[in-house]
C-alpha cells in the first residue's frame, strides 16, 4: 500500500475520531416531573381508584424520588428512619449515575406497580428514555439501573403496609337497627368502601386514632336537638341554593370541589359513570400550581410534592378511622325518611359513612403543609378542574381554599356542619404534627 495513502488515511481517521460529538450530560427539568405526575393522575382517573387508595398511589413514588435526590442535595434530609419502617435506600456507587434521571425512573417504575392500566405511563416513559439514551447512553443506563434498584427497595417496604391484607378483609356490614348507622345511598347503593383503611400503616402518625376528633352531636330526631338542627340546616340551605338557580355561588363551590372519582348517572335502566379526580388529586394539582408559580426547580418540586402527599396519605387514614368508628348516617337518608322523600343533594353522596368529611380533613392537612412551604398569603388561580369542564377559581391563600373545600360539602348536601368544621380541624392537626415530626430540610 502506498505510504502516502496510509498517512492520509490515518490522519483522516484521527480527525474523525477527534471530531466525534461529545455526549452531553442529561438534563432533567421540573416539567418532566410534572408530566410524570399528570400521567399518573390520568391513569388513576381511568382506573377509578377510591380517594384513600389514590393517596397511597401518589405518596410512594414521591418518597422514592425524594430519597434519591436527598443524596444529591445537602439541603434535604432523607426520610429513612423518620417515617414508619423505612430503611435507607441503596447508596449510589457508579459515578455515571445522574440522580435526577434515577429519581424519575424510580417514580415511574413504582407508579406502574401501583395502578392497573400502564399504557399512559409506559408511553411517557418510553419517549423520555429514548431522548435520554440518545443524549448520553452511558449515563442513562447507569441512572436507570440505580433508579430501578431504589424502586425495588421501596416496593418491598410498600408490600408491608397492610394493603394486601385489607383486600381480603370482610366487607362492611350494614346494620340499620340503630337509626344513626350509615346505610348505602342512591343511585347505586354501593357498599362502604375501604372499611379497614384505618389498619393501614401510617407514615408519621403514632396511630390512626391519634387525632380523633370530638364527637358529632348526639344522634336525635327531636327537632330541638343539636343533631336535628344540623340535619334541618342541610335541607334548608340546599333548598335556598336551589331557588337561586344554576348561578348560585354556593352551587359553583360545591361543583368545583366535588372530586368524586365515580359519579353514577342513571337513565332509565341504564347506568353510566363520570370519572373525575379525587380530593387528594385536587390538592396535588394545587401543589403543582404553587411550585410552578414559585419557579421551583426539580428537587424543590419533589420535596414539596412528597411532603404534601405524605400529609394526604396520613390524613385519609385518620379520617377513615373516625368514619367507621362513628358510622354516621348521611343527610340524604334522613332527609328522605323524615323531611322530604323527593329531596336530592346537589352532589352524589359518596359510599361511606358521614363523619368526618374526608375532603375537609385532607384539605386541612394539605393547606397546612402548603402554607408552611409557600407562605400564608400565597394567592393562586386553581385551574385543576378545567379538564373536567369547570372554570378556574382564585384564592388568596391555601387556608382559604381549604375552608371553601370544606364548606362545599355542606353546600352540596352530603355532610352536616359538624363533619365540615371538625374535619378541617382534624386535618390541620395532622398537618401540624407532620411538620413537627419530619426533618426534611
Amino acid at each position: 500500500m502506498n505510504k502516502s495513502y496510509v498517512l492520509v488515511l490515518s490522519v483522516f481517521v484521527f480527525f474523525c475520531i477527534g471530531c466525534k460529538p461529545k455526549e452531553e450530560p442529561i438534563y432533567v427539568s421540573s416539567q418532566n416531573y410534572y408530566e410524570a405526575i399528570d400521567k399518573l393522575t390520568k391513569t388513576m382517573v381511568h382506573d377509578i381508584f377510591s380517594p384513600p387508595v389514590a393517596s397511597r398511589i401518589y405518596v410512594y413514588p414521591n418518597i422514592a424520588a425524594y430519597e434519591i435526590i436527598a443524596q444529591k442535595n445537602d439541603k434535604y434530609k432523607p426520610l429513612a428512619k423518620q417515617i414508619r419502617a423505612l430503611e435507607a435506600i441503596p447508596k449510589v456507587s457508579n459515578t455515571n449515575v445522574n440522580l435526577e434521571v434515577s429519581a424519575i425512573v424510580a417514580y415511574l417504575e413504582l407508579s406502574k406497580k401501583l395502578v392497573f392500566t400502564q399504557d399512559l405511563i409506559n408511553t411517557y416513559q418510553d419517549s423520555l428514555f429514548l431522548v435520554w439514551k440518545n443524549t448520553n447512553k452511558l449515563e442513562f443506563e447507569a441512572s436507570k439501573t440505580y433508579g430501578i434498584s431504589v424502586a425495588n427497595h421501596i416496593n418491598k417496604w410498600i408490600s408491608e403496609d397492610n394493603y394486601k391484607e385489607t383486600r381480603s378483609m370482610p366487607k362492611f356490614a350494614v346494620n340499620t337497627d340503630e337509626g344513626s348507622r350509615w346505610q348505602p345511598t342512591p343511585p347505586s347503593y354501593m357498599n362502604g368502601i375501604e372499611p379497614h383503611w384505618m389498619k393501614m400503616r401510617t407514615l408519621t402518625l403514632d396511630s390512626s386514632a391519634q387525632f380523633k376528633p370530638k364527637e358529632h352531636p348526639k344522634f336525635s330526631l327531636e327537632k330541638e336537638s343539636d343533631f336535628y338542627k344540623e340535619l334541618q340546616e342541610v335541607y334548608d340551605l340546599t333548598t335556598a341554593i336551589e331557588k337561586k338557580g344554576n348561578t348560585a355561588e354556593e352551587l359553583k363551590i360545591a361543583q368545583f370541589w366535588d372530586c368524586n372519582p365515580y359519579v353514577v348517572v342513571s337513565k332509565g335502566h341504564l347506568m353510566t359513570a363520570t370519572k373525575k379526580i379525587t380530593p387528594g388529586a385536587h390538592w396535588v394539582g394545587i401543589t403543582k400550581i404553587a411550585c410552578k408559580k414559585s419557579n421551583y426547580n426539580f428537587e424543590d418540586a419533589i420535596y414539596a410534592n412528597t411532603l404534601t402527599s405524605i400529609g394526604i396519605f396520613d390524613a385519609f387514614i385518620s379520617c377513615w378511622d373516625e368514619k367507621y368508628r362513628s358510622n354516621l348516617i348521611r343527610p340524604e337518608t334522613l332527609i328522605n325518611q323524615n323531611i322530604d322523600k323527593n329531596w336530592k343533594p346537589f352532589l352524589q353522596t359518596p359510599p361511606f359513612p358521614e363523619y368526618t368529611s374526608g375532603h375537609s380533613v385532607v384539605s386541612g392537612t394539605a393547606s397546612t403543609i402548603l402554607t408552611h412551604l409557600f407562605g400564608d398569603n400565597f394567592d393562586f388561580i386553581d385551574d385543576t378542574e378545567l379538564e373536567y369542564g369547570l372554570p378556574t377559581r382564585s384564592f388568596y391563600s391555601f387556608n382559604q381554599a381549604a375552608d371553601e373545600a370544606a364548606i362545599s360539602r355542606l353546600y352540596g348536601g352530603i355532610h352536616y356542619r359538624a363533619a365540615v368544621d371538625n374535619g378541617i380541624g382534624q386535618g390541620r392537626n395532622v398537618g401540624e404534627y407532620i411538620l413537627k415530626s419530619l426533618i426534611l430540610k
